[in-house]
């Protein structure tokens, strides 16, 4: 397995990742190697929603350029 090692991490940031292992009964290597895993099925998750959310735009409805405004469909209709 490989080995990962980091330099120059800010001391807070060391802190929190060793009282977050306590609390989750982690050693310090498992608790970040459970976040990078989890980071990456999140980026993996936004990617999968920007491109649902490009589909989405892709298929949306848009009038013909020469079609009435909902607005003045609305005040003919209501002139019957």
């Amino acid at each position: 397995m490989p080995t990962l090692h980091v330099r120059s991490v800010p001391e807070d940031l060391y802190d929190r990742l060793r009282q977050l292992a306590q609390l989750r009964s982690r050693s310090l290597g498992a608790q970040v190697v459970t976040m990078l895993y989890e980071a990456l099925d999140e980026e993996e998750q936004r990617k999968d929603q920007a491109r649902a959310l490009t589909s989405i735009r892709r298929r949306r409805f848009t009038p013909p350029k020469k079609a009435a405004s909902s607005l003045d469909l609305l005040r003919e209709d209501r002139r019957r």
